[in-house]
């Protein structure tokens, strides 16, 4: 087992980081930009080293100051979090080059999932649905015609490299495909430095649905269950939950192995995540894999009572996993607390929080990094904090959440809150009837 851990990141995963280190006797290592001197990461770490400025460029993204942090400190392994260079192939090798332990999949594992197109083309080797479309990229807009002709409209225009909903276009008609087309190319660039663009079947009333996924060095690959992700804004999560509601038993066993093909076909190590769009009539369709921790991970280790960080770590020590597919026993919900205001577009809203009161009780739990006197910059993501609430029945996990968000006290910023309260009492949510659209008829009151 690693000695000592570096987490390449910071707020609440690194945290999270942190804690499940202290539990397994592992020191801790933060690094940190001088805006986030005052994070709660670097404050519980065994050390904390200053890799630069504020920017990401500067700090998070700057592989040589992480690596020259890992060094001086005679740290074993390098935990990238997620974002960042979780995913990032060149950083997953300098690690080894300078033999420290990249804690995730190997540096051609995450090349094989990191382009859509490539991912694509290998899960339909190994098996996997995959939405209908063109092999390869786009060459021309006469070829996107063409092709749309081909699969029928609508149809969805992807950057390859792409996520965050950058570099994606709805065409419903051929009219429109060639300013859609120049668009996503021209976004796609400037967001990625890659503008190839791919085509898809659009998939109408979808919904987000994802598998938690473990594998070893062994060849050993099980799945954790499902998370329903289709709360969703711009592309942007804001709530996840599991089991799903639009889930049956049925329907998990088929998506749960075919996600372990999945895992399978990359001969994967580590926990990851494969994603799938989930029609109205129950059809699934790979979308992408998550090489990485995810956000919502939280949600999967309620409902199963697993720490999936131990897991990631044992995993990248050379343990086995347990080889045994889990399944949910209770129902969980997480809303992510952003610095944002719901009430305006959900504008950012950084600056110092005068007062925090965090909720507590049964079934509920706070990941977070933040404290009275903080100040959120301006630099990074607006994720403040995740609050999950657990327990036997989803309608009495929405009851909890509700309770818990109206105990959240935090002054001095906008938050997301509101939005998180409202959710909570409209009626198609508690009933399980939405789709990834759901949020773009949804009004705040």
């Amino acid at each position: 087992m690693f000695k000592k851990i570096l987490i390449a990141n910071r707020g609440e995963i690194a945290l999270r980081v942190i804690r499940t280190c202290r539990e397994m006797g592992i020191k801790t290592v933060a690094v940190f930009s001088t805006a986030d001197k005052d994070s709660l990461h670097v404050k519980f770490a065994d050390e904390a080293v200053c890799i630069g400025k504020p920017s990401s460029a500067d700090s998070y993204l700057n592989i040589p100051h992480i690596i020259a942090a890992a060094e001086i400190t005679n740290a074993d392994a390098i935990h990238p979090g997620y974002g960042f260079l979780a995913e990032n192939s060149k950083f997953a090798k300098i690690c080894g080059d300078h033999g420290i332990k990249f804690i995730g999949p190997t540096p051609d594992m995450i090349n094989s999932m990191g382009d859509k197109v490539t991912a694509k083309e290998t899960m339909i080797k190994a098996g996997v649905p995959v939405v209908p479309g063109v092999e390869g990229l786009l060459e021309s807009v006469l070829h996107a015609k063409k092709s749309a002709k081909e699969i029928g409209y609508p149809v969805i225009l992807k950057a390859t490299a792409g996520g965050g909903g950058k570099g994606m276009r709805v065409v419903w008609e051929e009219k429109d495909i060639e300013k859609a087309f120049e668009t996503a190319k021209a976004e796609a660039a400037a967001s990625f430095k890659n503008d190839g663009i791919y085509m898809e079947k659009f998939v109408e009333e979808p919904r987000h649905i994802e598998i938690q996924v473990a594998g070893d060095q062994h060849g050993n690959v099980c799945h954790l269950s499902e998370r329903d992700c289709s709360i969703q804004r711009r592309h942007q999560k804001l709530v996840e939950e599991s089991p799903s509601p639009f889930m049956t038993d049925e329907l998990r066993e088929r998506m749960g192995q075919a996600a372990i093909k999945a895992a399978k076909a990359i001969n994967y190590e580590s926990v990851g995540t494969i994603e799938f769009l989930v029609d109205k009539h129950r059809n699934f369709y790979f979308m992408e894999m998550n090489t990485r921790i995810q956000v919502e991970h939280c949600v999967t280790e309620e409902v199963i009572n697993f720490d999936l960080i131990k897991e990631q770590i044992k995993i990248a020590a050379g343990e086995k996993i347990s080889g045994t597919s889990y399944y949910p026993k209770m129902h969980a919900i997480e809303c992510r607390i952003n610095a944002e205001d719901p009430y305006h577009d959900f504008r950012p809203s950084p600056g110092k929080i005068t007062v925090l009161h965090t909720p507590g009780g049964h079934g509920v739990r706070v990941d977070s990094h933040v404290y009275a006197g903080y100040v959120i910059p301006p630099y990074y993501d607006s994720m403040i904090a995740k609050l999950i609430t657990v327990a036997q029945t989803r309608e009495e996990a929405i009851d909890t959440m509700h309770r818990a968000l109206s105990e959240y006290v935090i002054e001095g910023i906008k938050t997301t809150i509101p939005f998180h309260l409202q959710l909570m009492k409209n009626e198609d949510f508690r009933k399980g009837n939405f789709t990834t659209k759901f949020l773009e008829s949804f009004k705040m009151q």
